[in-house]
C-alpha cells in the first residue's frame, strides 16, 4: 500500500483538503448549471484488465469502484483524475474486492473476500469463489474489517461524510426460504465508529439491505424475501419494500403499483442531504419497473423512461436534485440518463465533442454535477467513465455530428453486465437474462 501511486493520490487528497472551509461550504451549496454539456473521460482499468465499474464519486472527483486484473480477479479501485490506485491488494486476504462508496474525508467502504472458504458454501460476494465475504472501511491506506451480526458475511455499501457506514450483514439464523447456496438471513445495518446496528424491515420481511446514507443519518434501501431465482436478484433479495430509515425507524416509501417485487423490485438506491430519495419500483402488474423520485411532500413520483425503452432505474441524486440512472430496452441494452427539472435526457446526447465511450449507466453524481458510470468502448469492453460539465455543443444539438447512435450490447457484454452490475441483478428476470 506504500506505492508511489498511493502516495501521489494522498498528496492530491491533502491538497484538496487544504481548501479553506468557507470555500468548501460555498462549493457544497453550488448548483450545477441546467442542461449542461459534458466532456467524457475513459478512466480505464487496472493494468491488464478489461473491465472496470464505478459506484460513487465525491465532491472532489474521487471515484470508487473496482477493476479486473489480468488474472480475472477484481480489486477495489480509486480513481482521481489520471491516477488509478489498487486499494484491494492485499485486501482482507482473498482475491476479490469492490469499493462501493466514498466520502469527502477520503474514506471508502466495500466488500472483500478472505482466504477462508465459507463454512456454508455461500457465495456472498458473488465472484463464484465461495469464500467468506466481509465488509470493510478503507482509510489512511489500510483496509479495516467491519463486523457482522453473527453470521459469516456482510457488505458495506455506502459511507457518509460523518464516517457512518451503511450496508447489510448476516446473522447466525438459517433462512429456510433461501435457495442454495444462501443459508443465513441478511439484515440492513449501519456501522457507527465500528459498532454495528441492525435496522428493522417492514411487513414481516425476513431480509433487507441498506444502500445509501446521507450526512443527516438518513438511510435508504429495501427489504423483502430471499430470491426464488438467486442469480436474478441483488444478493438473493427480492426487494418488496423501498425503505427510508430515520433514527432507527423504517418508513415504507410506497410503490408505483407493483406489489411483489418480481420485475425490478421496489428499492431505494440513493438519498441526498435534503432527504430526497431515488430508486426503482415495479409498475402495476409487476411486469416492468420505472425510476422514481420520492420526497416527503409529493411521495413517490414515476420518472418514466427514455423513448422506446421499457424500464428504468434511478441510482443517484445530488443536493441540486439532479438524478442519474439508466433506461433499458426489452433486450436489456441500457443508456445513461440525466433527469433535471422534470425532463429525462439521454446523457449521450449531452456529450460535447467526441466521446471515447457510449454511456450505459449513470451511477453517481456529485455536487459539482460530475457523473460517473459504465461506458462501452469501441471494442466492446466496459470501462468506468467521468463526465465533467463543460462549455461546448452537445452531440445531440450538432447538425454536423448528430446524436450518438445507440449501442447494442454483445452477448458477452450483456452477460458481463448481468454478473457485475449490481442493480442489473434486480431486473435480470424481467429482461430475460436468467441463467
Amino acid at each position: 500500500m506504500k506505492s508511489q501511486s498511493l502516495l501521489s493520490l494522498l498528496a492530491c487528497l491533502l491538497a484538496a483538503l487544504a481548501v479553506p472551509v468557507t470555500a468548501a461550504a460555498q462549493d457544497a451549496q453550488q448548483r450545477p448549471l441546467p442542461a449542461a454539456h459534458y466532456a467524457v473521460t475513459d478512466l480505464g482499468t487496472l493494468s491488464g484488465g478489461n473491465f472496470s465499474q464505478p459506484f460513487s464519486i465525491n465532491r472532489y472527483g474521487l471515484v470508487s469502484g473496482s477493476s479486473k486484473l489480468a488474472d480475472g480477479n477484481q480489486h477495489a479501485t480509486l480513481w482521481l483524475e489520471k491516477l488509478k490506485v489498487d486499494v484491494g491488494a492485499p485486501g482482507l486476504g482473498g482475491p476479490n474486492s469492490i469499493a462501493f462508496g466514498d466520502n469527502e474525508r477520503f474514506q471508502s467502504a466495500g466488500e472483500a473476500e478472505t482466504s477462508t472458504p465459507d463454512p456454508n458454501g455461500e457465495d456472498f460476494c458473488g465472484f463464484g469463489t465461495h469464500l467468506t465475504c466481509l465488509p470493510f472501511l478503507w482509510q489512511d491506506g489500510e483496509m479495516i474489517q467491519l463486523s457482522t451480526l453473527g453470521g459469516n458475511n456482510g457488505v458495506a455499501w455506502a459511507i457518509s461524510n460523518r464516517g457512518e457506514v451503511a450496508g447489510f450483514a448476516e446473522d447466525s439464523t438459517p433462512d429456510t426460504g433461501c435457495p442454495a447456496p444462501q443459508v443465513l438471513h441478511f439484515e440492513p445495518v449501519v456501522w457507527e465508529k465500528g459498532v454495528i446496528h441492525k435496522l428493522p424491515t417492514v411487513g414481516g420481511d425476513p431480509d433487507g439491505i441498506a444502500q445509501e446514507i446521507n450526512d443527516n443519518e438518513q438511510v435508504v434501501g429495501g427489504s423483502g424475501t430471499c430470491a426464488t431465482f438467486n442469480t436474478n436478484f441483488l444478493y438473493n433479495l427480492v426487494p418488496v419494500h423501498a425503505l427510508l430509515w430515520e433514527k432507527g425507524k423504517a418508513t415504507d416509501l410506497g410503490d408505483l403499483g407493483g406489489k411483489t417485487g418480481q420485475a425490478g423490485g421496489n428499492i431505494a438506491y440513493g438519498i441526498n442531504n435534503l432527504g430526497q430519495v431515488v430508486g426503482n419500483s415495479d409498475l402495476r402488474g409487476d411486469k416492468t419497473f420505472h425510476a422514481f423520485l420520492w420526497t416527503r411532500k409529493t411521495g413517490m413520483q414515476d420518472l418514466g423512461k427514455l423513448s422506446g425503452d421499457v424500464a428504468s432505474v434511478s441510482i443517484s441524486i445530488n443536493d441540486a436534485g439532479s438524478i442519474v440512472g439508466a433506461s433499458l430496452d426489452k433486450k436489456f441494452n441500457p443508456r445513461a440518463f440525466l433527469w433535471e427539472k422534470g425532463v429525462m435526457t439521454d446523457l449521450n446526447t449531452l456529450v460535447a465533442g467526441h466521446s471515447p465511450l457510449y454511456l450505459l449507466t449513470g451511477c453517481s453524481i456529485n455536487s459539482r454535477g460530475e457523473i460517473t458510470g459504465l461506458g462501452l468502448t469501441s471494442t466492446g469492453q466496459i470501462h468506468t467513465y467521468l463526465a465533467t460539465p463543460t462549455h461546448g455543443v452537445a452531440s445531440g444539438e450538432s447538425t454536423s455530428q448528430g446524436a450518438i447512435s445507440r449501442r447494442i450490447l454483445s452477448d458477452d457484454a450483456r452477460k458481463q453486465l448481468q454478473q457485475q452490475l449490481r442493480f442489473a441483478r434486480s431486473g435480470a428476470r424481467f429482461m430475460g437474462l436468467q441463467q
